[in-house]
């Protein structure tokens, strides 16, 4: 068994994805490489195939019918045979000598017959074109380099939280969550960082700066103006996450992940009806109290703490007045946080 598969779903990639692979051949055989060429129509199939040729015992390549990134992501984990699971967009790449640390962390488990369900590493925000990085870690949340579980992990700050790029799972446990991502939706990331969580017992913080995340692409889904464009799809993602999981159970089972779960529903919420309010018609107004209310006949407790206790109420505030003075906080927030 390889010790980890990267998967790399791909959709006209060819101009930076060899920047991607690359960093990840520093792992050698004990890795294997999925590139999934998710229907390109440039080059990033040829490209793909040919690193196959050069590197036949570590990289294999899917070519598959355009299905959007988290179709990619799925077919990278249907194949996958390493013991831990990596996505890593096209676009970014890994840092080789914290990859190698890694490794040796991960070989160290192998020798003692050890295993954890979670890896977390650091990422880093890469604004090239800016010229500026940004690193994102959590030595304020999980002890260095012990294994733990949930009723270990402390508080996020407002602006911190587990994402994709942070999370190597062992690739059983995705598999028992039964976590599927939806074809042809952006954001879906999201789903990939929440579900398989409650399934996760055990997981190690590695002070790693393992993942760059590029910035500066004006058609990024991150981007303010892209997501208010795609904005049924985030809410879409919004839906899914705040029903995949029993929060119920989880409040008396493992109280601190529910605690940390509805943060992040909250988060998504707020994304979704600040945008919404962004954009600004009717329709989009009227999308914004749907959302609220499919929480609410979901989940009525989850719909009321949202409501009342968390930054996601201050963004469903009524009337005109309660908008205004939204997204005045919004704008903010975008200060002093710099995000889009």
């Amino acid at each position: 068994m390889k010790d980890i598969t990267f998967t790399i779903p791909c959709y006209n990639s060819q101009d930076y994805m060899e920047r991607c692979i690359n960093s990840l051949l520093v792992a050698g055989e004990k890795a294997e490489i999925i590139i999934v060429d998710d229907g390109s129509t440039d080059q990033t199939g040829a490209i793909a195939d040919r690193y196959a040729q050069q590197y036949p015992k570590i990289i294999r390549v899917v070519h598959q019918e355009n299905g959007g990134h988290g179709a990619g992501v799925n077919a990278g984990l249907a194949l996958a045979s390493g013991k831990y699971f990596k996505v890593v967009d096209s676009d970014d790449w890994l840092d080789r000598r914290e990859l190698k640390k890694l490794l040796g962390k991960i070989g160290q488990w192998n020798r003692a017959g050890r295993s954890v369900d979670l890896i977390i590493c650091n990422y880093i925000y890469d604004h090239l074109y800016e010229k500026r990085a940004k690193r994102m870690g959590y030595q304020n949340v999980f002890c260095e380099n012990k294994i733990c579980g949930w009723k270990d992990m402390k508080h996020f700050k407002p602006s911190q939280y587990l994402v994709m790029h942070s999370l190597i799972y062992r690739t059983e446990v995705l598999r028992r969550s039964g976590v599927k991502l939806p074809r042809h939706t952006f954001y879906v990331d999201n789903i990939f960082a929440n579900q398989p969580l409650p399934y996760v017992r055990s997981l190690c913080y590695l002070n790693l700066d393992l993942y760059h995340y590029f910035l500066g692409r004006e058609d990024q889904s991150v981007n303010e103006k892209v997501l208010m464009q795609r904005i049924d799809q985030q809410i879409r993602v919004t839906k899914l996450v705040s029903a995949c999981t029993d929060l119920e159970r989880m409040r008396i089972h493992n109280p601190k992940l529910a605690e940390y779960l509805i943060r992040n529903i909250s988060i998504m919420m707020a994304i979704s009806s600040i945008h919404l309010l962004l954009i600004g018609t009717s329709e989009a107004l009227r999308k914004r109290e749907m959302l609220w209310n499919y929480v609410k006949n979901h989940d009525r407790r989850l719909y009321d703490f949202l409501r009342r206790r968390t930054v996601s109420g201050l963004t469903y505030l009524p009337g005109k007045a309660g908008a205004g003075l939204t997204l005045a906080g919004y704008k903010v927030a975008q200060k002093l946080y710099q995000f889009n």
